[in-house]
């Protein structure tokens, strides 16, 4: 698909009924500056150009399209596919199919045991710093593509398979005792050395985790949602049961009111772990919390330029955090330890959206833009992360590229493009929305927000 300023002018995406990209077109009351109306344009020129870097023709073991982020990746793994097809879907229905052909990668590579590495190449499935399982995201981006494509004949025949990856989650990353989810570790996560979670190797599933049971609630609700349009009713109501007993557990045990913040546990102790990173803010994507309580945890932390806000965007540590630091590191982690990731920051934008701070979603939107077009002109790419304290990028550097030359990043950074198409066009206002499918009535994220 090849973008232009006409093009995005004219675009519109039919409102969706379960989880997948609910777009709304009411104004958000900040008028667009040319200024704003140049970035865009200037982002969707440059992103014509870079975003087919994360298509790769089928492969191998791969017998589909396939995206990768790019760059020093050329693999596909888990949420960064999930977030690309996410943006592709956006864009344009059709390419909804990327999103359709991630999942089926996916679904098709499970083991009998329904374990499926989070990382897929075209020599098989890869496990990567020992064995853990791909994050919850497989049957949220089945449905959000079999809305897109108004097609889910295709989920039939991994159906089955989809069940047995459900089942091997609850094995083995579900707490009984505590009806919560954790992390096989910290890697497992995406946010591969985040401070709320344990990076001790001898320690590695310690921690009740906010983020992975919030994951986890949604990939019920979506296999739910699909279950009742393949026809499968009782599978459909006995998903519901789970995703509703999991947002009480949510709710009940990672909720603290007192600090208007959901923490991390301890799971053998039950202790709060402390420590305010991505993952406590990831609830605030649904309507998990009473509209008050999730505005004071907003403005209380989110908001707060000693911990989350920074001037480029937020941050994945609170710089309030003792092992808060912006260094480049790429092997063997990421770094989430405080620079700025677009994923986590298109999460909380979904948040600001949902819950009424307009002016602060317009500035994310415009900032992280920004950020990006001054990345791109000096390095004809984009990177992995960014410093929170100065803008530029830090991973991957020309020298853990692969010969000593930039390799960069595109994957997820594309996600701006569609927080800034909605900011600015005041269209194309992406969120992923999840609903109960036998009344249609809301369930967790809930309309957007009235803007």
């Amino acid at each position: 698909m090849q973008w232009n300023a006409k093009h995005l002018r004219g675009l519109s995406v039919p409102r969706l009924a379960a989880i997948g990209l609910a777009c709304t077109f009411t104004a958000v009351g900040i008028a667009s500056e040319p200024a704003e109306s140049n970035l865009l344009s200037g982002l969707s020129t440059t992103f014509a150009r870079l975003a087919p870097q994360t298509i790769r023709p089928a492969q191998g073991y791969i017998r589909h399209d396939y995206l990768i982020p790019a760059g020093y990746y050329q693999q596909m793994w888990d949420w960064d596919g999930f977030f690309i097809g996410a943006h592709w879907a956006n864009q344009s229905p059709a390419d909804a199919k990327y999103l359709r052909d991630w999942a089926l990668s996916f679904a098709s590579s499970a083991d009998p045991s329904g374990y499926v590495a989070g990382c897929i190449t075209p020599q098989g499935p890869r496990p990567l710093f020992g064995k853990f399982a791909m994050k919850p995201f497989l049957a949220q981006g089945s449905l959000l593509a079999g809305q897109r494509l108004h097609d889910y004949a295709w989920i039939e025949p991994v159906w089955q398979s989809m069940q047995h990856i459900i089942d091997y989650r609850e094995q083995t990353q579900f707490d009984p005792r505590w009806g919560l989810y954790f992390w096989d570790n910290a890697m497992q996560s995406g946010a591969d050395n985040n401070a709320a979670l344990s990076n001790d190797p001898k320690d590695p599933d310690a921690i009740l985790a906010v983020d992975a049971s919030v994951f986890a609630m949604r990939e019920y609700l979506a296999m739910a949602n699909i279950a009742e349009h393949l026809g499968h009713m009782e599978a459909s109501q006995g998903y519901q049961r789970k995703a509703a007993a999991l947002k009480r557990a949510i709710l009940k045990s990672l909720w603290s009111p007192q600090d208007a913040i959901f923490w991390n546990r301890r799971r053998d102790t039950g202790a709060w772990v402390k420590r305010i990173s991505y993952s406590n803010f990831v609830p605030l994507m649904d309507d998990l919390l009473p509209r008050e309580d999730a505005r004071r945890m907003i403005q209380r932390h989110l908001l707060n330029a000693d911990e989350m806000r920074s001037p480029y965007g937020f941050r994945s540590l609170a710089k309030s955090d003792p092992d808060y630091n912006n260094k480049a590191i790429i092997d063997p982690y990421s770094n989430w330890q405080g620079p700025i990731w677009i994923n986590a920051n298109y999460l909380n934008w979904i948040a600001l959206r949902r819950y009424g701070f307009v002016s602060e979603s317009h500035w994310l939107a415009v900032t992280l833009a920004r950020m990006l077009e001054r990345d791109i002109a000096r390095w004809g790419s984009m990177h992995e992360d960014y410093d929170a304290n100065t803008g530029d990028g830090l991973a991957p550097t020309p020298e853990q590229s692969p010969g000593g030359h930039f390799a960069g990043f595109v994957g997820w950074n594309l996600l701006d493009l569609d927080m800034l198409q909605c900011e600015v066009n005041k269209q194309n206002c992406m969120l992923l929305e999840i609903r109960e499918p036998d009344s249609g009535a809301t369930y967790s994220p809930g309309k957007p927000a009235d803007l």
